[in-house]
């Protein structure tokens, strides 16, 4: 059976994995591999909001040309 993990978990783990790589986060927090790697990939697409510091070099451009 599948786990649901909530959006603070998810947020959370995706940050780690930024900082230290997602294989090394997912066998510290004990979920799998392509569990991180799916939710890195959804904030790459921007249907997983992290907060502060999640844009993609293109979405944080044109937010710097609108300054």
């Amino acid at each position: 059976m599948a786990h649901k993990y909530d959006q603070e978990y998810k947020v959370q783990a995706v940050k780690l994995a930024k900082e230290i790589g997602g294989t090394k986060a997912a066998k510290e927090l004990g979920i799998p591999e392509g569990t991180i790697h799916t939710w890195l990939k959804a904030v790459r697409n921007g249907k997983l909001d992290i907060g502060e510091g999640s844009h993609t070099p293109a979405s944080a451009m044109s937010l710097s040309e609108e300054i």
